[in-house]
């Protein structure tokens, strides 16, 4: 079962327990994914929903922030129980270790000498984290690796 076939069993069984937060989420997120394969005119793979779920995902915090400045506690609340409900179809996510040597080994394998190489690097990281870590993370990592070569 693909991810998804997933979301949409799991939107049967949210309509079946008669869970609003979770029914709601799951209906918004699909909506999404077919928005998302109507602009690109074709069906998406579980790489193309993680990304969608990726998108999803930022917006959720980006809200919670700008909520949470607001002191809007009850928006940070939805918030964040859509956040968790989305994240649960996203892989594991990895730390900063993992981050660290996988752009260590690409630097090594790309000959990357410096800050102008962050591109380089970037390219071939990027794909392997998608889903995993936030580009912004990724990023910083990888310019304070080229910066102390």
């Amino acid at each position: 079962m693909n991810l998804q076939e997933r979301i949409r069993e799991d939107l049967k069984e949210a309509v079946r327990r008669e869970d609003r937060v979770r029914r709601s989420v799951l209906r918004l997120t699909l909506a999404a994914i077919r928005n998302a394969e109507i602009a690109q005119q074709r069906e998406l793979d579980d790489a193309g929903v993680i990304d969608v779920l990726t998108k999803e995902v930022k917006q959720r915090r980006e809200s919670i922030e700008a909520f949470g400045h607001s002191n809007r506690q009850d928006l940070v609340a939805q918030e964040e129980s859509e956040l968790a409900v989305i994240s649960e179809y996203l892989p594991e996510p990895m730390n900063r270790e993992e981050i660290e040597a996988l752009a260590q080994k690409i630097i090594a394998e790309t000959g990357a000498k410096g800050p102008g190489d962050k591109g380089k690097v970037m390219d071939q990281l990027m794909p392997q984290v998608r889903g995993r870590a936030e580009g912004k993370e990724v990023s910083t990592i990888v310019s304070e690796l080229l910066a102390s070569l």
